[in-house]
């Protein structure tokens, strides 16, 4: 997939932007602070419905406005597509497919992308949460349809804990919340499907995460992941990421048990203490976990294989082509040899963006179509690789 055109009104610093983009390298240099990420982020934005950087909508739109617009025109092979999104500051969000008003989750079976950015490094050394955006990010790209269960989840949790609260504060018990039961059925039923897909895609990701590794590392470290599920006994938010196999029996009827057993306290506490909410997926390299133990090098590592491992699954399972690959100002965090295989790895891929505050960052394999970003303004300043001169956007 290749991203020919990006438009922009009124999205960060951004009034109005329009951005020519090439197959293969595109740099984007400028000083910290001046959008070289907020173009990265509205690519993203697109596929996955989300931003690497916040967790609402809100701050996307630029002060003083009600909503922005990211418009892309994509190429997979000879077919174009036109996709569109309005994010508003205040209610849900609108798209349009090629003019026509569309769904918002239908944009990720569009545009596919995979953001390397300093942020990653909270994957591997954050909080669960971080690792669970990681994953529910990329499910959305891999099955968007996902993005509708992950959604639903999120409003049934809300509503559950919400009741859970209110019976805390009324002294209730649980055989007065007849209601409770409804919101357990659809809990489960929507929190069965994150859980199975999630496994579904560690495991998928597993060799190239190995594989990944050793060609960013240089070293076999033999890194792994597993989830700890709260409906297995695990309780990873309470620092409890053993991997448990908690009986046996379908996802939903171990989530439905774990949900009896933990209902005096969750009454007790006002607290939904189950469910894919609540788990982690741990991450390990020389049969450690690399939270708490792993060096500032392998840490870098790990976050880089898993980025790279998602490259090469959403490659291998796309009719659309290689994802875009997006580096945002990652090469300043690295050391040269990092560096250098980093580049030398994403370099194949039919088109990646790189983000830089200093040009001379960035290796000379990735090195050739040069964008200069100046608060919020954006201006060629290479040829194409056609040879015709680029027109100032």
């Amino acid at each position: 997939m290749i991203v020919e055109h990006l438009s922009l009104v009124d999205f960060r610093n951004y009034a109005t932007a329009e951005l020519a983009l090439h197959r293969g390298p595109n740099v984007l240099v400028g000083r910290n602070g001046q959008g070289k990420t907020n173009v990265a982020e509205a690519i993203v934005f697109l596929a996955t419905l989300g931003s690497h950087r916040v967790s609402s909508d809100a701050p996307l739109v630029r002060d003083g406005h009600d909503a922005a617009i990211v418009r892309a025109r994509l190429a997979h092979g000879q077919r174009k597509v036109l996709i569109e999104v309005q994010i508003n500051r205040q209610g849900s969000n609108k798209a349009r497919i090629n003019g026509s008003p569309g769904r918002t989750a239908d944009l990720p079976r569009y545009a596919h992308v995979v953001l390397f950015a300093p942020e990653d490094l909270q994957i591997v050394r954050g909080d669960p949460s971080a690792r669970r955006r990681f994953a529910d990010q990329l499910l959305i790209q891999r099955t968007p349809r996902m993005s509708a269960v992950l959604g639903d989840y999120d409003r049934v949790l809300r509503q559950r804990t919400a009741l859970l609260k209110s019976a805390r504060a009324r002294g209730l018990k649980a055989e007065a919340l007849s209601t409770l039961d409804v919101w357990d059925d659809k809990l489960v039923s929507l929190g069965s499907e994150i859980i199975d897909a999630r496994t579904r895609l560690a495991a998928d990701l597993q060799p190239g995460l190995a594989d990944s590794y050793a060609a960013i590392a240089g070293a076999d470290h033999d890194p792994r992941m597993h989830w700890a599920q709260s409906i297995r006994g695990g309780d990873p938010e309470e620092g409890d990421d053993a991997e448990s196999d908690g009986g046996s029996g379908s996802t939903a009827d171990l989530f439905r048990a774990a949900l009896a057993a933990k209902r005096s306290a969750e009454l007790e506490r006002g607290l939904t203490l189950v469910g894919p909410h609540r788990d982690d997926l741990v991450l390990r390299v020389r049969d450690l976990p690399v939270k708490g133990y792993a060096s500032h090098g392998e840490s870098w590592s790990v976050a880089l294989a898993l980025r790279l491992a998602s490259a090469e699954l959403l490659r291998r399972e796309s009719p659309a082509g290689d994802p875009v690959l997006i580096l945002d100002d990652v090469f300043a965090e690295l050391d040269a040899e990092r560096r250098r295989r980093l580049a030398g790895i994403t370099a194949g891929y039919e088109q990646v963006l790189v983000t830089a505050a200093v040009e001379e960052d960035i290796p000379e394999v990735l090195h050739r179509h040069v964008v200069r970003i100046s608060a919020g303004t954006i201006i060629d300043e290479r040829q194409d690789p056609s040879g015709e001169e680029d027109a100032d956007a």
